[in-house]
């Protein structure tokens, strides 16, 4: 009984010593200090940059026509499918085309009359000349048979200017399209008397491939650039104009800028341009709204970093620098526009740094951190500097 009874202490003791270091354990967990926290960053690049322009622009037809009745009568016919794609010299509308036929042959018949008239003056004329050195009439009998000779081959002239028209109006009986591209629906139906004292307008034809993105730049912005590169702090570089979706997404085709016009407007002190994007697959329509993604300069051995990575306060711009110790450094700096996804730094780093991306929320200027360096798309940015250059 006595063995038992001291083993039995033993095992109490035991038990009390191992609970006793297990608390021991357990505080001093809870007195160590947290893990730094993980951080994304990148490395602020240096080298050839395009600047990059974002504009918002509107989507424009290359070529608009109105379909118009060019003669008066009634539209007996629509031809073409509402919506649809029409081509060049496809016929759309017919109008009655009986006045117009008898107008042609009233025409036609006008000019058979001038014709014989103007032969029975010329006859006439010749006779009197064979006359004239017999003394067998005056002169002035003479000069009035050649001038009615003169005027009759004139009223010829206007007969035959009289059976073209009509001949022309009778062909504008069948409209036709002007260009190829996709019509409206019809803006009168058959019945209707059309042409009556004004050009009728019957549809409206819309080519959309290719088609134009008119966007604005302001004045001021492109006053700065050309000076930049006059001076040579910038060079002129151009890249495939890219296209930006209501949606948010990417057209696929890439676009080529046209033209800026030579005049500022005075109302919103902007400069239009013009750029034409393929449009296959009719995707793009006119009216709609996109933003432009252009470059028309570069700067030369420029530091850029991810847009991600830059904050802004009401003191100005900083990024959050990782230094060799790991701790984190709160760096001002200065932006001079855009370049693809990154921001070009002007001032505060020199190329090299570590910048935070990923994980701002958390750290704080003098806090070490566990960097984790993302995986830039290097390819995109080297074509972005390489494209630079021309």
């Amino acid at each position: 009984m006595r063995v038992s009874f001291l083993r039995i202490v033993l095992l109490s003791a035991l038990a009390a010593a191992a609970s006793a270091c297990g608390q021991q354990s357990d505080a001093a967990r809870a007195q160590a200090p947290p893990p730094p926290p993980e951080v994304l960053v990148a490395v602020a690049e240096r080298g050839d940059a395009l600047i990059t322009h974002e504009a918002s622009g509107r989507v424009v037809a290359y070529r608009t026509a109105e379909v118009r009745a060019r003669v008066e009568g009634i539209l007996e016919e629509r031809l073409y499918r509402e919506g649809g794609e029409v081509e060049a010299g496809q016929v759309l509308f017919r109008i009655d085309r009986r006045t117009l036929e008898a107008e042609v042959a009233a025409a036609k018949a006008a000019l058979a009359k001038a014709r014989a008239n103007a032969e029975i003056a010329l006859q006439t004329a010749q006779r009197y000349r064979q006359l004239i050195g017999d003394q067998a009439i005056s002169k002035q009998e003479l000069d009035q048979a050649e001038a009615q000779a003169k005027q009759a081959q004139a009223e010829v002239l206007a007969a035959e200017a009289a059976l073209e028209r009509a001949t022309i109006d009778l062909g504008h009986a069948t409209v036709r399209a002007p260009i190829s591209g996709r019509i409206t629906r019809a803006f009168v139906t058959e019945g209707a008397l059309v042409g009556r004292g004004e050009a009728t307008h019957l549809a409206t034809i819309e080519q959309l491939d290719p088609i134009y993105v008119d966007f604005t730049q302001s004045g001021s912005e492109l006053l700065r650039l050309r000076r930049a590169m006059l001076t040579g702090t910038m060079r002129s570089a151009s890249r495939p104009i890219e296209l930006l979706l209501e949606d948010g997404s990417r057209y696929a085709h890439p676009g080529e800028l046209l033209f800026a016009e030579q005049t500022v407007d005075r109302a919103t002190g902007t400069v239009t341009l013009r750029a034409e994007f393929p449009n296959p697959d009719r995707l793009l329509l006119p009216g709609m709204f996109a933003t432009v993604r252009f470059s028309i300069a570069a700067l030369d051995d420029a530091v850029r970093v991810p847009q991600r990575a830059v904050q802004a306060t009401p003191q100005g711009q900083f990024v959050y620098v990782i230094d060799a110790d790991n701790e984190v450094v709160r760096q001002p700096v200065t932006t001079g526009g855009f370049s693809g996804p990154d921001w070009i730094i002007t001032e505060g780093l020199q190329g090299g740094e570590r910048v935070v991306i990923e994980g701002l929320q958390k750290i704080r200027p003098g806090m070490v951190v566990k960097p984790t360096l993302a995986q830039a798309p290097a390819a995109g940015r080297a074509r972005a500097a390489a494209g630079g250059r021309g």
